[in-house]
């Protein structure tokens, strides 16, 4: 059987402009699910961030940490039911360029891989209508019960993206000639050295100085406007 050509791209940020797990933060503090002083807890690393005086690494793991210690004793059913509004409000809230090359690829018969930080379920719900193929997101333990124990599963796997292209590349038949990885923070480093077409979209400054030097595609959205760093 031939092989085909793979894509990978990272999510939150990449393709969606926001982060999915901060959004259905938001709305399970909304549906009083997760406590009103939820925000508190990154609200700090936030401002910062807006501010530039700290990094948006920062703040979202803040918001990991905060979604971890929270979620223990929620009903996976009213995790999902929020979830699945996140989604439906957001879900158009997307990147042109990323977007038209998820497009592009997929008329090309990529074999498209789709990898987030935000739990999977988000991830499986925004990327279905995208046509991905296989998606990896964080995955929490539940118990017999339905609810969830504050346990995150594979967590050596979801934090090694190459771990995961190269999973996929042997399990699925595909083949890393012509790959092509998009990503948008030092995070993805390691993945994009992997892919024979690496794109550093809207890059955080370890990514841009790296793929700069090493001389990778770098891809600025701004408002309406798409351009290449030179």
């Amino acid at each position: 059987m031939k092989k085909r050509k793979v894509a990978i791209f990272d999510i939150d940020g990449t393709i969606f402009r926001s982060s999915l797990l901060i959004e259905v933060v938001e709305g399970l503090v909304v549906a009083g699910i997760f406590p009103k002083n939820t925000r508190e807890a990154y609200q700090k690393s936030y401002r910062d961030w807006l501010d530039r005086k700290g990094t948006y690494e920062t703040y979202i793991w803040d918001v990991i940490r905060v979604f971890e210690k929270n979620i223990k004793g929620v009903r996976h059913q009213d995790f999902k039911k929020v979830g699945k509004k996140v989604v439906d409000l957001h879900k158009n809230k997307v990147y042109t360029f990323t977007r038209d090359l998820v497009t592009n690829l997929k008329k090309k018969n990529y074999y498209l891989l789709a990898i987030s930080h935000s739990p999977k379920e988000l991830v499986d719900e925004f990327c279905e209508n995208l046509g991905f193929d296989k998606v990896y997101g964080r995955v929490y333990e539940f118990d017999k019960n339905k609810k969830f124990t504050g346990q995150t599963l594979y967590l050596d796997l979801i934090s090694d993206k190459a771990k995961i292209l190269q999973r996929a590349v042997e399990k699925e038949n595909l083949t890393l000639a012509n790959s092509v990885g998009v990503g948008d923070t030092d995070g993805d480093i390691t993945v994009l050295g992997k892919v024979s077409k690496p794109i550093c979209f809207n890059p955080n400054k370890k990514l841009y100085t790296h793929g700069k030097k090493a001389g990778w595609n770098i891809v600025v959205e701004r408002k309406d406007v798409i351009y290449k760093v030179q």
